[in-house]
């Protein structure tokens, strides 16, 4: 076995910043490499028991936390709000979607484990049954911390194996409140841990034999880091990366509902969602009602108080994603952008950004390749559908995409071409529980959520009986 040997900590420090006033409202001590190790020990030691645990009781536990979630929504809705700013209707959106995760693997766990026949000739009977790994470690980020976890953690609860989760340095609270619910849900001891490690904990985790899989959401970078470590110990990978999604709005498209659409889910979680349509591809022909719906849809709104019931775009996760969008923005006008809607960072405490939207943004621009995680929209007009497809999968992204058209079969034409995971057709799919959610290219490798989620980290075993 590959023992637990790393550097000395670094300096990651796990804390609640309040984004809207710059003020430390709480902080959480990092794990020592003492604590880090325990943490994998217990994770290793609990598997050995959850394994074998029956499917019918890890069901009646699944419906409990789901439970205890909907009866706390409030409070995970105001420790993720306080963590990382979104407004508390979407930060309480968010914990009830947690339930709903686990009552869809409550609802068909069950019948994904079942074993599944097969025919073989010469064997009586032959099944293939998914079973569990071991120790699963995530890797989790701030803009959805309750929902990104869990999106993980469920199917392989579900599955027999056992959860380390390190949420990102901003979101400790919330995540932390979680393993607190899966306490008083009844859960045996830790099966599902919060674990405020170190980057250097991490990489000895991967390299560790007990740990047996790693996913993680975030930034390319970071994949490439962490797909390269898994790769050296041979270790499966689940990686939701980056996304600069395309937003097609064709000729024969609903333009009203096309530009309604596309504003209220780009501003959604202030344009914090790696899903979210950030690259507006729109034809000639509808490219002037288009422009101008949406423009005035994505000036009307209210920046503030993410506690303000009022508040429909609350700050950014903190003043580093503020300044960074900033110079994307700024980048982008110096070199000749178009400003449609003017917008910026707002002067004063917090990170907050007025939201904006630019046009004839070009290949020398750092937005043209780069992710805009924040209220940022960009228009782009093309001649045809065509040239859509062509603009669209000119990134280096293909994590979701929508297609907008009342010609359906154009439409289904158009979100073939599409290089990426999903692709919505007069709808934004966005990630929804039942189908299996993940990207293309640089947006990552692997599927959570849905039945793949399931086989993500399962050993499909076949059994033949003579």
């Amino acid at each position: 076995m590959t023992t637990n040997t790393v550097a000395a900590p670094s300096a990651l420090k796990y804390q609640t910043v309040n984004p809207a006033t710059g003020k430390v409202e709480r902080e959480f001590a990092t794990a020592t490499d003492t604590e880090a190790e325990a943490l994998l020990a217990r994770a290793h030691a609990a598997y050995q028991g959850w394994r074998r645990t029956s499917v019918s009781e890890r069901v009646r536990l699944f419906r409990r936390f789901a439970d205890l979630v909907e009866a706390n929504a409030d409070e995970l809705a105001r420790l993720t709000t306080l963590e990382m700013g979104k407004p508390f209707g979407q930060a309480r959106h968010e914990a009830v979607l947690v339930s709903s995760i686990f009552r869809y693997f409550a609802d068909h766990g069950p019948d994904l484990l079942a074993d599944k026949e097969v025919t073989v000739p010469g064997v009586s009977k032959t099944v293939v049954r998914r079973e569990a790994i071991g120790v699963v470690v995530g890797i989790e980020p701030w803009n959805a911390p309750l929902y990104q976890s869990m999106r993980a953690t469920a199917p392989n609860l579900m599955l027999g194996n056992t959860v380390l989760v390190k949420p990102s340095e901003v979101s400790a609270g919330s995540t932390l409140f979680l393993d607190s619910l899966f306490q008083e849900a009844g859960f045996p001891a830790d099966v599902y841990q919060t674990a405020l490690v170190t980057r250097e904990h991490v990489s000895s985790y991967i390299a560790d034999d007990r740990v047996r899989a790693v996913t993680l959401t975030g930034s390319d970078r970071a994949g490439a880091s962490i797909g390269e470590q898994a790769g050296r110990h041979i270790k499966p990978v689940v990686l939701e990366l980056g996304g600069s999604d395309a937003f097609v709005v064709l000729d024969s498209a609903d333009v009203d509902k096309a530009a309604a659409t596309a504003a209220a889910c780009r501003l959604a979680i202030g344009g914090q969602i790696c899903v979210s349509p950030k690259r507006l591809i729109v034809t000639e022909a509808v490219a002037e009602k288009f422009t101008a719906t949406f423009n005035a849809a994505f000036a009307d709104q209210k920046i503030g108080d993410p506690f303000d019931p009022e508040t429909t775009v609350g700050p950014l996760s903190s003043s580093t994603a503020a300044d960074i969008l900033q110079e994307q923005y700024q980048d982008a006008v110096d070199k000749g952008a178009t400003v449609l809607v003017p917008g910026g960072r707002i002067d004063g405490p917090g990170a907050f950004f007025q939201p904006a939207v630019l046009t004839g943004i070009t290949p020398e621009m750092r937005l043209y390749g780069e992710e805009a995680f924040g209220p940022l929209a960009m228009i782009y007009t093309v001649p045809d559908a065509d040239a859509a497809v062509e603009l669209a999968n000119s990134s280096i992204y293909g994590l979701g995409g929508t297609v907008f058209a009342e010609d359906l079969d154009e439409a289904r034409r158009v979100a073939g071409l599409l290089d990426t995971g999903a692709v919505g057709i007069n709808t934004f799919l966005g990630a929804p529980i039942e189908i299996s959610f993940g990207g293309t290219k640089r947006s990552g490798v692997g599927r959570e959520l849905g039945p793949a989620g399931m086989d993500a980290f399962s050993n499909l075993k076949t059994y033949g009986i003579a």
